[in-house]
């Protein structure tokens, strides 16, 4: 088409525009089309939208059927309908091409076909499709692989092309001459000169080639053989717009001159060609750029202009306004237009990338006879995992290799090619060491050295670089030490809790800790931060802090680390889970987008760099901490949640962590700027020396702190970019010193060894002769008056691999500069001696800006082939940790591996054995800082969140609610019973394997989510009630719903469709917590369970766990359907599990137990009703008779102890039966409405 002459307005879209495409969508642009539409980075849309959900299609009349988007904001130069197959391409002027399938345009392929110039005409062949430009003509197949590429003459201008034959192709532009290509040879066979320049529009009949010239004076008719000119018809006095040829008729339009300059014609010149004349003029009541014949039943012509108005009329008659319908573009303009082979289908490109398809039909088709469309494999690239191809045990298998007959690229001829056999290597020495043999048959258990069933052969030694390692993990903790197999320490090494039938209740926690700290579990996704959630743990001021703090977003990072440090309070050596923190972890944008969240597959292989990982990690939760504190605003749902560790407006993390610095930017030409900043952790910046120099960790710290460097950056005053000298410089010292090392490559690890290197031998030199064994005295200074006189040496053993110092000396100078020294045991000696006024600036550090920081934490990454290598932390723990867990005040370095604790010698918190041993992060903090806080832990959850809430469900009504809260008068007391039960779904599925000798083991159990959480009242005229029955809403996947154990079914943790008391699982826990603060005793079965997947930590004292007490020692579980039929004479979880059922039967079992036992004064007469418990299920094969009749099990009345009991109810009714001391009179029931039915 040419568009000379059309609306000025597509003088905005000139091709330089379009060659960078900016990302930002255009002001015009609909924002209707847009929902749903996903962006890539270049603003290109990833999906076409259907803009309609469902359109009526009126048979024979052509209405909207869709509209999609192409590119956002880049107009639309070309359109074509496949001739092939069912789909319809897109140029742009950026150009681009996209392929849409099928009426539904759903999209197919899309494809870059030009940098820079604009897609002018498309055309499709049976085995591809061809894109012409400015001066290029590429044949590219429909998925966009490139079939040729024929570059023109950069002089040339093309603009049309025309297909005469399958294998001829004939091109024309705004020169004086159209070539000939042949698409077999993709040659130029021809080049026919035209004696009118410029041929923008093409058309052939059987008769003649029809040539549109940009001046509109001439359509040329040539000979189909020749290509001589026949005939030339006259059109318009402006230029040429749009024309078409059918049958005996030819019809243009275009634009005529007027005094003011072009306008649109609102006439049609028609021409027979049976006599070569023009005909009667058509006059439309649009202004026509466009026009196509539309043969079907007549001779149509669909005429549209560029405002998006479309007539149809007969060419030989009258136009008539009725015939107007109008395309509803989304850019002001209409770019393009096509109409499909049958007919059937119109397509409109618009200036805003849109594309809108209008059919006369609802099931349209392309073309009468389209052959089936090839669409790729679903989801087989998308699935496979990235190659490393310099893993020696990499499976070459992963790669899909298809199936193919002919000769393969890898089939050398016998001529080319020797065998070389390979010995097959030799069997591990750990399956050696623990193969046990039966007959001839040895059986060993897996070391997991490599994949299953592949031997790899080493054709190079192992590397030494970081992070290559074996992607298998196991735990070698507990066997022999084999110095010969294992650098790593044994205490070092990744440990995996090994699953039994029990799950985890025989596995030996105690043999990892024997300490009352608690460890944290390591199967859970993403628990490569437990030792950095330790060290915050550890820090007393972070720890009040985060306790103190509660609010009312969902997913609060600092509320589940408070709730995570209360169980690690509670715990007295058992080990926690942060399932919960991390599950809110994993639903943080921003830690997506940080790469902090790890596949499943990427976190039991060890593909990622752990030390980087946690690095991030660690400036991520700062931030993230710092901006939640920061949010002083108290929630309303929570009401008393203060905070009382900041009045002010700033985050006490900020005060803590954040160190105020002052960025100078110094141009060569003078001129100077300074701005503020505040950054909470700093990484090191190492030296460029290569020639061994000693350099105190201090001088590194130093040079990192006040950084330095030479950058172009952009001047004011010169106006451009300059080179300049950047500089950092301290305003304020933190009271917490977070470095993160960044020793990332094999550059860094030499520096820390070369150092280390240094610092050992310059210690030995130091020392001299005296370094003897493990003591020996410094000096004699017998004038100290106390044991700190004498200051015991390292060995040697202690002092290598050292370069880290345990204490560092900042300095506050005048003239804004800031010292750094490393502070040795030796100054703290002098310090207890010396006289105040001979010390001076160490004691008087308010008075003269010098601060003390102490060694608190580092953590490291250990490397070890075998396991994939993990991270651990060397962790200071204060006094007031050990005062609240035993009771002693001291402090002591411990080694925290997930739930392996272990204390340790000082000295190997800053050993680091680069082969094995590398350190991440460091914490320094100010000496005596807890003093300077307030360590007052306020519970921050009180009553008011056991009150009425609202649930989440839109279809809840008051018909379908289960539970009435607790009253003001009904409050929990201490020791109250409150029956409790909870169910769930699974998320992922239990990772298993099988044995050689039969057996099964558990590699990775499967991953819980608590989906229902019920509380019944233990006592009262309302015992038996429920007050809490919540269903808790997940946000993610759901694998399987356990409906015959759960009661949970498909919709109701869905807020949209759910009938049920929705809510999320912090306000849920928030009752839990505040339940097991008041000191209530919870009631129910199998509560172990229930707490561990609720993320719980309760005092076994405040647990009656009817599992534990109807069991004996050595003997099986007792399920509660069985207890209760036995004891109860009920017969419950028929079909499926209810948890109020099962809380209700669990609180009679208790008072049953109560009453069998005594209260607990006859054991040995329990015990024989126990062991009868035991015969009656060994007859009856632990199950439950099936009932004799449909009696429900609930209408069992209370026997006869003159209490109050009850019968079942539905949910808001409170029935129940009252029975005098008389045994003969007959029960009364009772049936009354709670007093706060209309408030519920």
């Amino acid at each position: 088409m040419n568009f000379e002459g059309l609306d000025p307005g597509l003088a905005e879209f000139s091709p330089a525009m379009h060659s960078a495409l900016d990302p930002v969508l255009d002001a015009h642009l609909n924002p209707s089309l847009l929902q749903n539409v996903e962006l890539d980075p270049e603003g290109v849309a990833l999906e076409a939208l259907p803009v309609q959900e469902s359109v009526h299609i009126m048979e024979g009349v052509y209405s909207e059927l869709h509209s999609v988007v192409a590119e956002v904001g880049v107009p639309v130069s070309v359109s074509h309908f496949d001739l092939h197959e069912e789909m319809l391409w897109v140029g742009s002027h950026g150009g681009h091409a996209t392929s849409f399938f099928g009426p539904a345009l759903e999209r197919y392929s899309s494809f870059q076909v030009n940098g820079s110039d604009d897609i002018r005409q498309i055309q499709s062949l049976e085995n591809g499709v061809l894109f012409l430009t400015k001066n290029n003509l590429k044949y590219m197949a429909r998925g966009g692989l490139i079939i040729f590429d024929y570059l023109l003459e950069e002089s040339e201008d093309m603009h049309s092309l025309l297909l005469t034959d399958s294998s001829t192709l004939l091109v024309g532009g705004l020169q004086n001459h159209i070539l000939e290509i042949d698409l077999n040879t993709v040659q130029e066979t021809q080049k026919y000169a035209v004696e009118t320049p410029g041929v923008t529009i093409m058309r052939q009949t059987n008769r003649f080639f029809f040539c549109g010239h940009t001046s509109g004076k001439v359509i040329s008719l040539r000979d189909l053989r020749t290509f001589k000119v026949e005939n030339e018809f006259d059109a318009f006095t402006g230029s040429l717009s749009d024309f078409d040829v059918h049958g005996n008729l030819l019809a243009a339009c275009g634009f005529s001159s007027r005094l003011t300059g072009l306008a649109c014609d609102r006439f049609l010149k028609v021409y027979d060609l049976r006599m070569m004349r023009a005909i009667t003029p058509l006059q439309v009541h649009v202004d026509p750029a466009f026009l196509r014949f539309i043969p079907t039943y007549t001779s149509r012509l669909a005429i549209i202009s560029q405002s998006g108005q479309c007539q149809f009329c007969e060419p030989t008659g009258l136009a008539n306004p009725a015939d107007i319908f109008h395309v509803n573009p989304v850019g002001p303009l209409l770019m393009t237009f096509d109409v499909s082979a049958s007919k059937q289908a119109l397509a409109f490109g618009d200036s805003e990338g849109c594309v809108h398809l209008w059919t006369d039909s609802p099931e349209p088709t392309f073309n009468p006879y389209s052959r089936e469309t090839e669409f790729a494999l679903p989801c087989l690239v998308d699935s496979l995992p990235p190659l490393d191809w310099s893993q020696d045990l990499l499976p070459l298998s992963l790669i899909p290799v298809p199936l193919t007959t002919d000769t393969l690229l890898s089939d050398w001829p016998a001529a080319n090619s020797a065998p070389a056999p390979r010995r097959a290597p030799p069997v591990d020495a750990e399956i050696l060491r623990t193969m046990k043999k039966v007959g001839f048959i040895g059986y060993a258990p897996n070391p997991r050295t490599r994949l299953r069933n592949q031997i790899p052969y080493r054709l190079k030694e192992s590397d030494n670089e970081f992070d290559n390692f074996s992607q298998v993990t196991e735990s070698p903790i507990g066997r022999e030490e084999e110095p010969h197999l294992h650098m790593v320490s044994k205490k070092y090494r990744k440990v995996t809790i090994k699953y039994s039938k029990l799950g985890l209740e025989d596995f030996d926690f105690k043999h990892y800790n024997k300490t009352l700290f608690a460890g944290l579990e390591p199967h859970i996704p993403n628990a490569y931060c437990n030792c950095m959630v330790q060290v915050l743990y550890f820090l007393e001021p972070v720890r009040c802090l985060i306790q103190n703090h509660l609010c009312q977003k969902e997913f609060c990072l600092a509320c589940e680390l408070g709730f995570l440090f209360h169980m690690l309070d509670l715990s007295r050596g058992d080990p926690c889970q942060g399932s919960n923190f991390l599950r809110a972890f994993r639903t943080i944008p921003e830690a997506s987008a940080l790469g902090l969240i790890l596949a499943d597959s990427d976190e039991a292989s060890g593909k990622g760099n752990l030390a980087r990982l946690i690095q991030r990690w660690n400036r991520f939760i700062l931030t993230q901490l710092h901006q939640d504190m920061q949010e002083l605003e108290v929630p309303q749902a929570y009401r008393g949640a203060g905070n009382s560790f900041c009045s002010s407006g700033d985050s006490v993390i900020g005060q803590l962590f954040s160190c105020e610095m002052e960025n100078c930017s110094l141009c060569r030409c003078g001129s100077e700027t300074v701005r503020a900043s505040s950054t909470l952790l700093f990484t090191l910046s190492y030296p460029e020396d290569k020639t061994g120099k000693n350099y105190d960790f201090a001088q590194v710290l130093k040079r990192s702190i006040c950084l330095e460097q030479n950058t172009q950056a952009w001047c004011d005053n010169c106006e451009k970019y300059q080179p300049t000298i950047q500089t950092r410089n301290i305003r304020h010292l933190p009271d917490i010193l977070v470095i993160n090392c960044e020793v990332n490559s094999s550059k860094e690890a030499d520096f820390w060894r070369m150092q280390a290197e240094v610092a050992f031998k310059m210690a030995v030199k130091k020392h001299g002769g005296e370094m003897k064994n493990k003591e020996f005295a410094l000096t004699d200074r017998k004038d100290l008056g106390s044991p700190e006189g004498l200051l015991l040496c390292p060995s040697i053993e202690e002092l290598k691999n050292v370069w880290l110092p345990f204490s560092i000396r900042m300095k506050m100078t005048k003239n804004k500069g800031l010292d750094v020294c490393n502070w040795t045991d030796g100054d703290e000696v002098l310090a207890a001696w010396v006289p105040p006024s001979q010390w001076g600036p160490a004691r008087a550090e308010e008075e003269h800006g010098v601060f003390v920081y102490d060694l608190m934490a580092s953590v490291v990454h250990i490397l070890d082939s075998r396991t994939g290598g993990s991270l651990v932390a060397h962790i200071k723990v204060g006094e007031t940790y050990h005062q609240r867990k035993e009771g002693v005040t001291h402090q002591q370095w411990y080694l925290f591996n997930d739930f392996l604790i272990e204390p340790i010698d000082k000295h190997e918190a800053v050993q680091f054995d680069m082969n094995w041993k590398v350190p991440a992060i460091l914490y320094y903090v100010k000496r005596n800082l807890n003093s300077r806080y307030n360590l007052n832990i306020k519970n921050p959850i009180e009553a008011s969140v056991l009150m009425a809430e609202a649930s989440l469900a839109r279809k809840q009504r008051k018909a379908h609610t289960t539970f009435i809260p607790l009253m003001l008068n009904e409050m929990p007391q201490v020791g109250d019973l409150v029956g409790l039960d909870a169910e769930f779904v699974t998320l992922n599925e239990e990772e298993a394997e099988l044995r050689s000798d039969g057996t099964k083991s558990t590699i990775k159990p499967s991953q819980m989510s608590v989906a229902r959480i019920t509380c019944v009242r233990g006592q009262g005229p309302n015992e038996g009630i429920p007050f809490i029955d919540d269903y808790i809403s997940t946000q993610e996947q759901v694998v399987d719903y356990l409906t015959q154990y759960s009661g949970i079914k498909p919709g109701d943790l869905d807020a949209k469709i759910s009938s049920k008391h929705l809510t999320t699982l912090k306000s849920t826990y928030l009752k839990l917590r505040f339940l097991i603060d008041i000191g209530v005793k919870f009631v129910g079965h199998g509560l172990q369970k229930d707490f561990r997947v609720i993320n719980l930590m309760v005092p076994k004292d405040q647990v009656l766990d009817t599992v534990y007490l109807f069991h004996m020692p050595r003997k099986r579980m007792i399920s509660l359907r069985f207890l209760a039929w036995y004891f109860l004479d009920l017969k419950i979880q028929g079909e499926t599990h209810d948890s109020i059922e099962d809380a209700r039967t669990a609180l009679q079992l208790y008072r049953k137990y109560l009453e069998l036992s005594k209260n607990g004064t006859e054991p040995e007469s329990f015990h024989k009703v126990l062991k009868g418990l035991y015969e009656k299920g060994r007859k009856m094969d632990w199950k439950v008779p099936e009932p004799e009749s449909q009696t429900s099990p609930k209408s069992k009345t209370w026997d006869g102890t003159g209490k109050l009991g009850w019968v079942g109810f539905d949910c808001i009714p409170k029935c129940y039966i009252h029975r005098s001391n008389d045994n003969n009179s007959t029960p009364t029931l009772y049936c009354e409405l709670f007093s706060t039915l209309q408030n519920v």
